[in-house]
């Protein structure tokens, strides 16, 4: 890290930002400085070697798995729907247990099939839970902004208040905050040791004018916190989830194109000044002494 002091350990990328092959991607993230990734399952069963050689490859990477994504669609159906979905959490259950993943990213549903009965919604995401703690996984809800019944993180944290399992909690994602332009004063709704997981990216528009539009942008057009137009908000995110008492991870969830068409190296440095902006510049956090564990979480990770 050329001899800088710097204290990013909260803070990761995910592998959707990078082009190449896995082993790529994560030389990139961690030669920028990261020590945590996330990870999709397409990473997984896309790999040359199969999902045990994917695997391993992650584990000698050195890279903590910050969380494993993304289950869709899964709650509010019945029947055979409800079966198949369950089939299907199952298996990315297995893959996120596979890396050492403690957290799966679910994402509201987006289905016409899928009901808006908010205690039935609730008793589905119980039941993945309950499938979930026997793997030491928590489940992170996250409320999509394009969901068809549940598109906002209060929502979503009602849900959650509903299903009152030990190991579901929010997924927070700073787009789809931005995107509806939920309150962040309702961020004091919401337990600090409920939010397992919170993702950041910034887009270069202040307006989006249209759900197609939201979709577009979110899949298409994010870019790291710092270079689009919502620095401030960001700003402001970051620093009332931390006076809230959020002590988790940050992992920056950017979907972009040109991206894709970037060196590995070139795009992990977009995100290592984004982590850098955020820690010292907006948290104001010190670099750790050698040998000294983390200040802000119980764990020993020391830069």
């Amino acid at each position: 890290m050329n001899g800088e002091q710097v204290n990013i350990a909260d803070f990761g990328m995910d592998t959707i930002s990078l082009a190449g092959t896995l082993p790529q991607k994560l030389a990139a993230i961690k030669s920028a400085g990261f020590s945590q990734v996330m990870l999709m399952a397409r990473d997984l069963v896309g790999y040359a070697g199969g999902l045990d050689a994917a695997a391993e490859t992650v584990r000698s990477s050195g890279l903590r798995v910050t969380g494993f994504q993304v289950l869709r669609d899964f709650e509010g159906l019945s029947g055979h729907l409800h079966d198949y979905k369950v089939d299907v959490a199952k298996s990315m259950l297995e893959m996120c247990h596979a890396v050492g993943a403690k957290v799966l990213l679910v994402c509201s549903s987006t289905s016409t099939h899928a009901t808006g009965d908010r205690d039935a919604i609730a008793r589905d995401l119980r039941k993945l839970a309950m499938l979930a703690l026997p793997l030491g996984i928590r489940i992170a809800y996250e409320g999509l902004s394009w969901g068809r019944h549940v598109n906002e993180f209060n929502a979503a944290w009602d849900i959650v208040c509903r299903a009152d399992a030990p190991n579901l909690g929010i997924g927070f994602d700073s787009f789809h905050a931005f995107a509806t332009k939920t309150p962040l004063d309702d961020l004091e709704l919401l337990d600090p040791d409920k939010i397992f997981l919170v993702q950041l990216a910034d887009f270069m528009w202040n307006e989006i004018k249209s759900v197609e539009e939201r979709i577009d942008t979110a899949r298409h057009f994010r870019v790291f916190p710092g270079e689009g137009v919502h620095s401030a908000a960001l700003a402001e995110l970051v620093l009332r989830l931390d006076a809230l008492g959020y002590r988790g991870d940050y992992s920056f969830e950017v979907f972009n194109d040109d991206y894709q068409q970037m060196p590995l190296a070139t795009v992990a440095q977009r995100a290592r000044r984004s982590a850098l902006w955020l820690s010292e510049d907006v948290l104001h956090r010190s670099a750790p002494l050698p040998g000294r564990m983390r200040l802000r979480r119980g764990g020993a990770n020391a830069m």
